[in-house]
């Protein structure tokens, strides 16, 4: 089981009361949250192996270079120091190295690559991986990885309400298969990471489009020839937004192929001392003790 570690820890953030502080009065709701989080989580899917994955670019500038809009409205200044630019509430960025350094004392791998993020590395994690992988994000994009061995533990709409989405899923959902939801993100658009689609092609049209034509580029040169497979509106449109278009796949794929290593099987092996003075220090021993608990043998 690989996470989707700032996704679950944001999630938490908004979800757990900020009233929940460590003794010095440090927040500790977005620590709190994801500890609890994972342990349900292995609770539920009893994986053999864990990892977090993290973001060490969040807006990889290769990325925006292609598509300048990615994610350019979570921009802000000014950030905590050695917080990411990335929009995030202070009382989210003071716990973030804590996060790392909690996760890091209870031996979970936290794997990051640099120029890459986490989407790239649960990729690869999941792509080398020989055996069954269940990749958890709220993040959609990522449906792109599902096959016979990777299953996305989706939790858009919680973690209690996770849903674990395979190929039948997808396409009883979306319309689509996993090996064509990249094209299908494409034309239909996420305003939340900046990326706008084509115009007037929403989930029904893109998934039509991506059924008519192999490929994005078929779709694209289809629409340049005048083909009448296209209605007359979205041909104009998508040859409009042919260079958006290929710069876009590029940018919605996820990266399979980075230098990761494939963390070693459960039970953890947690650093004591460390655990200990960091469970004193942020109040949080309960949570640290019963993560620990569910990731020892039985």
């Amino acid at each position: 089981m690989v996470l989707d570690t700032s996704y679950l820890y944001y999630r938490a953030f908004f979800g757990v009361p900020s009233s929940m502080r460590a003794p010095d009065g440090t927040p500790v709701n977005a620590i709190r949250g994801l500890l609890d989080s994972i342990t349900r989580l292995v609770e539920q899917y009893s994986p053999d192996r864990l990892a977090c994955a993290w973001d060490d670019d969040w807006r990889p500038a290769w990325r925006t270079e292609l598509v300048p809009s990615y994610k350019a409205h979570r921009v802000q200044q000014p950030i905590p120091l050695g917080v990411d630019e990335e929009e995030t509430p202070d009382e989210l960025g003071v716990q973030v190295p804590l996060i790392r350094e909690v996760l890091e004392a209870l031996g979970m791998p936290v794997i990051g690559v640099a120029d890459h993020e986490a989407d790239d590395v649960l990729g690869s994690l999941a792509t080398q991986h020989h055996g069954r992988t269940l990749v958890v994000t709220g993040d959609r994009d990522l449906f792109q990885l599902v096959d016979d061995d990777t299953s996305v533990i989706w939790v858009g709409q919680g973690v209690a309400k996770n849903v674990e989405v395979d190929a039948e899923w997808l396409h009883a959902k979306y319309g689509v298969f996993p090996d064509r939801y990249v094209d299908f993100s494409v034309l239909r658009g996420d305003p939340s990471d900046g990326l706008p689609g084509i115009k007037g092609v929403g989930e029904k049209s893109a998934a039509r489009l991506t059924e008519l034509f192999p490929s994005l580029e078929a779709l694209v040169r289809a629409a340049l020839e005048g083909s009448t497979d296209i209605t007359p509106a979205i041909r104009t449109r998508i040859v409009e937004s042919a260079e958006y278009v290929m710069r876009a796949e590029e940018v919605v794929s996820v990266v399979l192929n980075l230098a990761v290593t494939i963390p070693p099987e459960l039970p953890l092996q947690p650093d004591g001392e460390r655990v200990t003075a960091l469970a004193e220090r942020l109040g949080l021993a309960g949570p640290i003790n019963r993560l620990l608990a569910v990731c020892a043998p039985a």
